[in-house]
């Protein structure tokens, strides 16, 4: 059966993109989740870890950066909805380089896998520290803090290219498994963060207690990237790879004597 042609041809180079590299199988059963390996695996744990430490800053800022701008910076509250916003426009932004910029390298062969998540990984959290410790030091120089501020939380977008898409690399079949492991754990600084905040600075709210704040989402941060350069993998993992019983009678979605040109031929133009 081959695949109706009458879909864009972006959309069509994406679908095509998805069956030339995992393909279409028959239903059958479904490979039981290996748990014990998962749990074991050092390629999840650096994504687990990367995934905590990264949202610990990003909780901590999400949740208590407008207290830190009304308070410390002493921005007036009319102002301090569209301020509190901009870090996570720059992230936005940057989000859509990151993720373009990381399939470039892998495509082009300019370095593999692995290295990409590592490097991208590694930027989005140790920037977010330098710029999170920085923004501590400026005093209510309200230009530099926000800058600082914003940057910060903007150079989170490297991740998009790094730990959170490495569920996919290591075990493809398992990839939403792993997300939801990853997730879980990631969502805990949701609420210690705050938590955190709010013991150092419910009696003493000033400046030098959130630079105590900064270092400790910095020091995380840094953690967090170390682990996973250490750690982290761009290989399918050997306990993802189904069993040749489960990959026996493919099917075909495209006959064998369709190749990239006449594939491409057949995209209607628009």
């Amino acid at each position: 059966m081959i695949l109706q042609l009458n879909i864009q041809p972006y959309l069509w180079r994406k679908k095509r993109y998805i069956i030339e590299s995992i393909g279409i199988e028959k239903q059958g059963p479904r490979p039981p989740t290996p748990w014990v390996k998962i749990f074991t695996s050092l390629p999840v744990w650096a994504i687990i870890v990367a995934h905590f430490c990264n949202n610990w800053g990003f909780y901590t800022l999400l949740t208590c950066l407008p207290k830190y701008m009304k308070d410390i910076l002493k921005f007036d509250m009319s102002q301090n909805s569209m301020l509190s916003a901009l870090p996570y426009l720059t992230m936005w932004v940057l989000i859509n380089f990151v993720g373009v910029g990381a399939d470039y390298l892998r495509y082009n062969n300019i370095m593999k896998t692995k290295y990409v998540r590592k490097m991208c990984t590694a930027l989005g959290l140790c920037l977010p520290a330098l710029f999170l410790v920085l923004s501590g030091y400026v005093g209510c120089d309200h230009v530099l803090a926000i800058l600082f501020l914003s940057l910060s939380v903007g150079m989170n977008a490297f991740c998009f290219g790094g730990f959170l898409v490495n569920h996919v690399d290591i075990a493809t079949p398992f990839s939403g498994t792993l997300m939801g492991i990853s997730n879980c754990a990631a969502t805990i600084p949701g609420f210690l963060g705050p938590q955190l905040v709010g013991l150092l600075t419910n009696s003493n709210n000033t400046l030098g207690q959130w630079k105590v704040i900064f270092y400790i989402s910095g020091a995380i941060y840094l953690f967090g990237a170390v682990f996973f350069v250490l750690f982290s993998d761009g290989e399918e993992q050997p306990w993802s790879k189904k069993p040749t019983a489960l990959s026996q009678s493919p099917v075909n979605v495209i006959p064998n004597d369709y190749h990239h040109t006449k594939l491409q031929d057949q995209v209607p133009n628009y």
